[in-house]
């Protein structure tokens, strides 16, 4: 496995109630089929309820997370993300990972609260839309680009709709999947391409 980063391999999972539970599933599962961890960071170790109604204990709070003991943040959706700045703390973190040159993935909501960061002004990116972004008032409008899933540098975003694109980027930022593997991988679970399938268990 060529996956295991200078950091080491556990994976953090964000999450907080209304958490788009469907937005990661494909990303956790295949990063602990190979070999890495996946530990959830909560504002605190209190349950939280996901948009899916399940109920997640948190492995750890967002307090004792350090970009030193991870390979990647993962920020998932939340309707949290649209009404207020329950989950800045989560953004704040993102910037802390990034400074740190830890990578952080995004999808859905997430993308907004990194915009209001000031995280995605001098990055490129997408989301959902480029004016669900600019409600924010951010400044990165110029660097938004138009794809199911985006990677800058140690920056993955991804809009609402594209959790098996999230998955892939995170993937090849990883070293999880490569070139024909990482293609046949996309393949076979975005567009059920049977072939495809061939190549991921040669």
């Amino acid at each position: 496995m060529t996956g295991s980063s200078a950091h080491g391999s556990t994976v953090h999972l964000a999450v907080y109630d209304t958490f788009a539970d469907w937005e990661t599933g494909h990303t956790t599962a295949h990063l602990t089929q190979n070999g890495f961890t996946v530990r959830t960071v909560g504002l605190t170790t209190g349950p939280v309820t996901t948009m899916g109604g399940l109920r997640v204990q948190p492995d750890l709070a967002l307090a004792d997370l350090s970009p030193a003991d991870s390979s990647l943040l993962i920020l998932t959706g939340a309707a949290l993300w649209d009404t207020g700045d329950a989950l800045a703390p989560f953004a704040a973190a993102a910037r802390t990972f990034l400074a740190a040159g830890v990578p952080v993935a995004a999808i859905c909501g997430a993308t907004a609260g990194l915009a209001r960061e000031g995280l995605l002004d001098d990055r490129a990116h997408t989301s959902a839309v480029s004016f669900y972004l600019a409600a924010t008032g951010y400044g990165g409008g110029e660097r938004y680009v138009e794809a199911d899933a985006f990677t800058d540098g140690d920056l993955i975003t991804a809009g609402p709709t594209e959790p098996v694109a999230l998955a892939r980027e995170v993937f090849a930022r990883l070293g999880v999947y490569e070139g024909e593997k990482l293609d046949a991988w996309y393949r076979l679970f975005h567009d059920s391409d049977p072939s495809a399938y061939e190549v991921l268990s040669a």
